[in-house]
């Protein structure tokens, strides 16, 4: 990133907006110059803007990041997540992890408009429309006797890589929503070319928790 434009973006994570005359008197610019580099900014998706209400004449313009501009920005959730689930199994065991990963895939089941008794078709088309929800690029089929939900796209890609845990919330979480145990045949973290989730028609339904 050229480095004004990289100044423009960290003024506005850190004020959430400001004018091209706020930006002009940061960076000793002309109004000119600021909007040069916002206009490029626009047109990468880092920034946007809204008309500042409220004012007489001719309504000036405030420039905030926008949802890409944020994601340029580091997150540490990978680090977070795999620190906790660490700190986890040593304080507690594998059975207090287990534990743990059970009540977060719980936490993490989407409620559906499915009813009870809807059937295992329904239940996989309803699971994968809340999976897309979520950006996961999902779909489902008939395999012999399974249904089988395929995640195109990993929810966990840096923690799956590093801590299978991942990967047992994930079954336990699908398990969930579908009322039907999981079993993963194959997994991106692993490899593959998507997470495979497979579904047997003679399962014990999974209980509601």
């Amino acid at each position: 990133m050229q480095q004004t434009r990289q100044q423009i973006l960290d003024h506005l994570r850190v004020h959430r907006d400001a004018s091209v005359r706020e930006l002009g008197a940061l960076l000793d610019l002309t109004a000119t110059g600021v909007r040069q580099h916002l206009g490029v900014l626009e047109q990468e998706g880092y920034v946007h803007s809204r008309e500042q209400r409220g004012r007489i004449g001719r309504p000036a313009l405030r420039y905030s990041l926008t949802s890409h501009g944020e994601d340029s920005y580091p997150r540490q959730y990978d680090e977070l997540a795999n620190a906790l689930i660490a700190e986890v199994a040593a304080n507690f065991g594998a059975d207090g992890l287990a534990l743990v990963t059970r009540g977060v895939a719980q936490r993490l089941a989407v409620p559906t408009d499915v009813a009870p008794s809807a059937s295992a078709d329904e239940r996989a088309e309803a699971l994968t429309i809340a999976l897309r929800t979520r950006g996961i690029v999902a779909d489902w089929a008939h395999e012999g006797d399974a249904i089988v939900v395929y995640e195109r796209t990993c929810p966990y890609p840096q923690v799956a890589r590093t801590n299978a845990v991942a990967c047992m919330v994930d079954v336990e979480h699908l398990s969930a929503m579908m009322g039907m145990r999981a079993e993963l045949t194959s997994c991106i973290a692993g490899g593959d070319e998507c997470c495979t989730y497979r579904f047997p028609l003679s399962a014990v339904p999974v209980a509601a928790s």
